[in-house]
């Protein structure tokens, strides 16, 4: 199912309190973080600040999810397609995930928020590899939320990654094929223990998945917004979770309320 959200709402002033509209929160919230270079270009400004100004969306969202009660929280950061940007680009998005993780880790970790960094790391620098591992670890036991970034991903990366372990597996001898079902695939995935994302949300208008949780989002509620990451905020994340509680999840099945 698709929503899309056209309307340009009210930006919130530091003292609103709208939870109370919120009547509940779905368990895992994905968001595919769309518009930085646009929301830069409208401005006449250089794509960096585009991601710069994406790096504050990013902290006004988990500070709103934990907020609400949101208990995971995805964020598409970096694609494994991104490598074909401009190698100044691919610089500094990944130089803009090192300060993130020396400025914000810290305090994600005394809010309670674990880390979890989903995708490929075998072309990653050493150093950066580092940082995501220390990061992790330092709030492995965290329960309050789980943060999930996901970087130098793609789903059918992903996909490909899981069933190459699960056929090392087979030809060692240790699984057999007909133990190859859904259950082991999902224990495979990058995202293993955490539950699938109830809804994704995509700025910028656009309307496609492009490359993400393609195993997780099988159920997926989507819903659109027009506005570009970096304008993104808990206005339009209540009014995202508005959308969702409205829709009629059925799973395969009928509608509680058809004849």
């Amino acid at each position: 199912m698709q929503h899309d959200m056209n309307a340009n709402p009210e930006r919130l002033g530091p003292d609103a309190a709208n939870a109370d509209r919120v009547a509940s929160v779905p368990n895992h919230v994905a968001i595919i973080m769309d518009g930085n270079g646009r929301w830069a270009q409208t401005r006449s400004l250089p794509r960096t600040s585009g991601h710069k100004q994406g790096v504050e969306a990013v902290r006004r969202t988990v500070r709103a999810c934990l907020e609400l009660g949101v208990a995971h929280l995805t964020l598409f950061s970096f694609s494994s397609e991104n490598w074909s940007r401009p190698p100044e680009e691919v610089k500094f998005l990944f130089n803009l995930l090192r300060r993130f993780i020396h400025q914000d880790v810290a305090e994600l970790h005394a809010g309670g928020v674990r880390v979890k960094v989903v995708g490929s790391r075998t072309n990653l620098d050493s150093d950066l590899v580092a940082l995501i591992d220390e990061s992790e670890a330092l709030t492995a036991e965290n329960t309050k939320m789980t943060l999930v970034v996901a970087f130098n991903y793609g789903g059918r990366d992903e996909i490909v990654r899981a069933v190459q372990s699960i056929a090392a597996q087979v030809a060692r001898g240790d699984l057999t094929p007909d133990l190859v079902t859904e259950t082991a695939i999902g224990a495979h995935i990058d995202t293993a223990g955490i539950p699938d994302p109830e809804m994704i949300i995509r700025t910028s208008g656009e309307k496609r998945l492009s490359n993400f949780l393609l195993w997780q989002s099988a159920y997926s509620e989507f819903v659109f917004i027009d506005e570009h990451w970096p304008d993104f905020n808990r206005e339009l994340l209540i009014k995202a979770i508005e959308a969702f509680n409205a829709r009629d999840r059925r799973f395969g099945g009928i509608s509680a309320t058809a004849s």
